[in-house]
C-alpha cells in the first residue's frame, strides 16, 4: 500500500508538469515532420539544443576550408533560424525562456555574421591561393559521393602541381619589384595557414580512395606526391617570402587585426555597449588605481614610490625546483578555506575532491607561463631541459605571490568550480559559453577577495596587483591591436613597462593573444567581465537583495551567458524583448 501511495503521489507533479509544458509549448510554432522537440524539456532549450545539434551535424558534413557549398549551407541554416525564432511567441515565454529566445537569436545572429567575416577574410588572401577552388572541388565531390574517373582525378592533380607552381612563380616576380608584393605580412600568414589547410584536406581525399580503388592508385601516386609537395612547398614560400617569417623564426609572432568594425560586432554579440575606445579608457582608469595602491605597498616595503623595485623583490621570493606543486596545493586548499568559512558560495564536496594537478611542458609554457586551470591545474615551472635564462623568467614569474593571488581563479571558486557547475546546471547554455562569464567570474573573485582582504601582507597584495594590472594591460594592447593602433612588438614593450613581466613571458601573453586561437576579446573579457560582476554585485549584494552564497549560487547556475543576460535573470524588472539590445553601463563615469 505505502509502495502504490507513492507512485499516486508522483502522479500529481507530473500531471502539473505536463499541463504548464504544454501551455509554454504553445508559444513554440509546430515543425515539420519529423522535427518536432523533446516534449520532455521547456519550449526554448528544446531550440537551443536543437540548434546546437543540428548545427553540429552540418559542420561535420561541410568542414572544407574555403568551400561555397559550406558556406551557403551555414548560411541558409541561419537563415531558417532566424524564421524560426521569429515565429516563436516571446511575451507567452517565462522569464528564463526569454532569456533563451535573447541567447539564441544573438547566437544565430553572430555565427551568421561571423560566416561573413570569414568570407571577406577569404577573399582578401584568395589572390595568393588560386588553385584553392581545384582542392575544394575534389573534396566536395568526395563527400557528395560523386562517381570519381581516377585518369581524370590524375590530371586535376596534375594540373593542380602546375597551378600551384604558377602561383608561386608570380609572387616571386611580384616581391622582387620596388614596393614589395604589396601583401601584408598578416595576410600572407593567414593564406600560409590556409594552404596547410588545404594540404590536410588534399590528403584526406587522397587517402579515402589510396589502395581500395586499385585504379586510383595506379593513376594518380606519382601526380599526387608531386601536389603535396608543392603546396607544402608554396605554404613555405608564402610564410618565409611575403610573411617574412623565416625557417629559424619559429617564435616569430605575426597576428592577424580584425579591425574596429568587427570589433564593434563582437562587442555587441557580447551584450557591451561599450565602444572599443571606452573599453580601453576603462582599463586606463583600472590602471591608475593599481598603480597607486601598487606604490603604497611599495613604501611598506622600503622601496618609495618605486613599485619595480618592489616587484622585483617579490619576484626573488620563488621557491626552490620540485617544491613548485606542495606550494599550489597549499594555496588552493587556503582559498577553499577563505571562501567556506565566511559563507560565500556552496561548494559542493565532489568539486573540493575531484581537482587534479599537472605540469606544463616547456613547449606549452612559451604560450601559457603562468597557470591553466579548471578540474586539473596545469603549473608552469621550469624544467632540467630549460636554458638557464628560461628557467630564471619561470621561477621568478611564477612566485609564490603571484601564484596565490591566481590559484583560486584557476580552481575554487575559479573555473574548477565553473566547470563543475556548468556541467550539471543549465547545461544547455554551453551554447552561449563567454569569456566575459568564464574569465570574467574568476577575476571578479580576485576583486572580491581582494576587498575581504584576502592579501594581508604588501608581498600578498602586490601579487594580487601584479595580476590587476596585467588584466588592464591586456584590455589596453589587444584591442588597440585589433585596432591596428599597436603592433605585435608594442604589445610586449607594453607589458614590460606597465605590468613588470619577465620579457619571455610578455612574448608568451602577447603570441596567446593575437596568433588566432583565442578570440579578439577573449583577453579584455577577464577585467571588463570582472567589473561587470562586480557592478552586478553591488545592485544586489551590497544593496542587501541578495546574501552571497545567494548571489554566487545563483550565477553558477545560470550558465555561462553573457553577464548583462545574468543580470537580466536575477533582476526581473529589466525589460526584455525580441528586439533586445545591450544597455548596461556597468562602469560608472563612462557614456
Amino acid at each position: 500500500m505505502t509502495k502504490f501511495r507513492g507512485r499516486g503521489c508522483a502522479v500529481v507533479p507530473s500531471i502539473l508538469w505536463i499541463v504548464l509544458a504544454s501551455a509554454l509549448m504553445a508559444a513554440v510554432p509546430p515543425q515539420a515532420k519529423g522535427d518536432d522537440l523533446d516534449a520532455s524539456l521547456s519550449p526554448m532549450r528544446a531550440l537551443v539544443e536543437r540548434y546546437a545539434t543540428d548545427l553540429k551535424l552540418l559542420e561535420r558534413k561541410y568542414p572544407v576550408p574555403m568551400s561555397g557549398e559550406r558556406r551557403e549551407r551555414l548560411a541558409a541554416y541561419f537563415a531558417s533560424w532566424r524564421e524560426r525564432l521569429d515565429a516563436v511567441e516571446f511575451e507567452r515565454l517565462d522569464r528564463a525562456g526569454q532569456v533563451d529566445h535573447v541567447l539564441l537569436s544573438y547566437e544565430v545572429a553572430r555565427a551568421a555574421r561571423e560566416l561573413e567575416h570569414e568570407q571577406r577574410r577569404h577573399e582578401e588572401v584568395a589572390p595568393l591561393l588560386p588553385f584553392a577552388p581545384t582542392i575544394v572541388g575534389l573534396e566536395e565531390a568526395r563527400r557528395r559521393m560523386d562517381p570519381l574517373n581516377p585518369s581524370e582525378a590524375a590530371t586535376t592533380l596534375a594540373g593542380l602541381t602546375e597551378a600551384i607552381e604558377a602561383a608561386q612563380k608570380h609572387w616571386t616576380e611580384r616581391s622582387k619589384h620596388e614596393g614589395g608584393s604589396g601583401i601584408k605580412p598578416t595576410a600572407a600568414n593567414r593564406a600560409a595557414r590556409l594552404a596547410e589547410s588545404l594540404q590536410r584536406t588534399l590528403r584526406e581525399w587522397y587517402r579515402y580512395y589510396d589502395g581500395y580503388d586499385p585504379l586510383f592508385t595506379w593513376w594518380a601516386a606519382e601526380p599526387y606526391a608531386d601536389a603535396e609537395r608543392a603546396l607544402q612547398g608554396y605554404a613555405r614560400f608564402v610564410r618565409g617570402t611575403l610573411a617574412g617569417v623565416g625557417a629559424d623564426d619559429g617564435d616569430a609572432i605575426i597576428g592577424d587585426p580584425i579591425g574596429r568594425e568587427a570589433l564593434i560586432d563582437a562587442l555587441r554579440f557580447e551584450m557591451i555597449r561599450f565602444t572599443p575606445e571606452q573599453l580601453v579608457e576603462i582599463a586606463r582608469r583600472e590602471h591608475e588605481w593599481c598603480l597607486r595602491e601598487m606604490k603604497k605597498a611599495a613604501n611598506e616595503l622600503g622601496h618609495g614610490e618605486d613599485w619595480h623595485a618592489a616587484l622585483e623583490h617579490v619576484k626573488t621570493l620563488h621557491v626552490q625546483p620540485g617544491e613548485q606543486p606542495e606550494l599550489i596545493r597549499r594555496q588552493a586548499l587556503e582559498a577553499i578555506e577563505f571562501v567556506e568559512s565566511r559563507d560565500l558560495l556552496t561548494v559542493p564536496d565532489l568539486a573540493k575532491e575531484g581537482w587534479r594537478m599537472e605540469m606544463m611542458s616547456p613547449e606549452r609554457q612559451k604560450v601559457s607561463p603562468y597557470f591553466l586551470g579548471g578540474e586539473s591545474i596545469i603549473v608552469s615551472y621550469p624544467t632540467n631541459a630549460m636554458s638557464h635564462k628560461d628557467k630564471l623568467m619561470s621561477m621568478r614569474g611564477n612566485n609564490p605571490y603571484f601564484c596565490r593571488a591566481v590559484v583560486h581563479h584557476e580552481l575554487i571558486p575559479g573555473h574548477h568550480l565553473q566547470g563543475f557547475m556548468t556541467d550539471r546546471y543549465s547545461t544547455h547554455r554551453q551554447l552561449f559559453r563567454t569569456p566575459f562569464w568564464i574569465e570574467g567570474w574568476a577575476l571578479y573573485w580576485e576583486m572580491l577577495l581582494w576587498d575581504l582582504d584576502f592579501a594581508s601582507t604588501p608581498e600578498q597584495r602586490i601579487g594580487m596587483l601584479f595580476w590587476r594590472m596585467h588584466r588592464c594591460a591586456r584590455i589596453v594592447f589587444s584591442l588597440s591591436f585589433h585596432l591596428e593602433q599597436m603592433t605585435a612588438q608594442q604589445c610586449i614593450d607594453y607589458l614590460i613597462e606597465n605590468v613588470g613581466h619577465e620579457p619571455i613571458h610578455a612574448e608568451a601573453e602577447v603570441r596567446r593573444s593575437v596568433s588566432g586561437d583565442y578570440g579578439p576579446l577573449y583577453q579584455a573579457a577577464y577585467m571588463l567581465g570582472g567589473l561587470q560582476f562586480r557592478a552586478l554585485h553591488k545592485e544586489l549584494v551590497a544593496s542587501g537583495k541578495m546574501t552571497n552564497r545567494q548571489f554566487h549560487d545563483a550565477i553558477l547556475r545560470l550558465g555561462p551567458i553573457p553577464v548583462e543576460m545574468v543580470r537580466a535573470s536575477l533582476m526581473p524588472d529589466v525589460p526584455l524583448s525580441r528586439e533586445f539590445e545591450p544597455s548596461w553601463g556597468f562602469y560608472e563615469g563612462i557614456e
